[in-house]
């Protein structure tokens, strides 16, 4: 099976059999090993990717639904002003995601705000309901995002 999509921005091909799912398609096909195949059944979070914009497992994703999608990854993702926004706003937090979350905290905030710049309190939880990990403290996740996004409309806008 042939499948065109946009990865990290650059147009790719990945040549894969029928069932293939995202995340082997990214780690096999092109070494991007950040998406980590843990518990293959979309609970863990650790394959977390940015796919057509929303925060998604890539080990539930099948290799036909990525054709002409758009996927980011969190290598793809650490090259942009915008997680440099996360790293800055998860450190005035003291917020300091395991390795095991750290992708899809990291993803998934971008995801929100992305889609919402000014996220209430319930909207961020929300956000992180399928982040399946321990270290997580919900109300130093929820002053991190508010802080990501008061540091993300400074840059953008010059105000909070």
């Amino acid at each position: 099976m042939t499948i065109p999509f946009i990865l990290n921005g650059e147009d790719v091909v990945a040549q894969c059999s029928v069932d293939k799912r995202l995340v082997d398609i990214l780690r096999d096909n092109f070494k991007l090993t950040g998406t980590r195949a843990d518990c293959r059944s979309g609970f863990c979070g650790a394959c977390s990717v940015i796919f057509n914009g929303r925060l998604v497992p890539s080990c539930m994703i099948p290799a036909f639904r990525v054709k002409d999608g758009e996927v980011i990854t969190i290598e793809g993702f650490m090259q942009t002003i915008e997680y440099q926004d996360i790293l800055s706003g998860f450190s005035q937090s003291n917020f300091n995601p395991c390795v095991f979350c750290q992708t899809p905290v990291i993803l998934g905030t971008e995801a929100l705000l992305s889609h919402n710049l000014r996220p209430e309190q319930q909207e961020i939880l929300s956000a992180f309901i399928d982040v399946q990990c321990r270290c997580i403290d919900p109300n130093l996740l929820i002053q991190a995002v508010k802080t990501v996004s008061e540091i993300r409309q400074r840059r953008l806008y010059g105000r909070s």
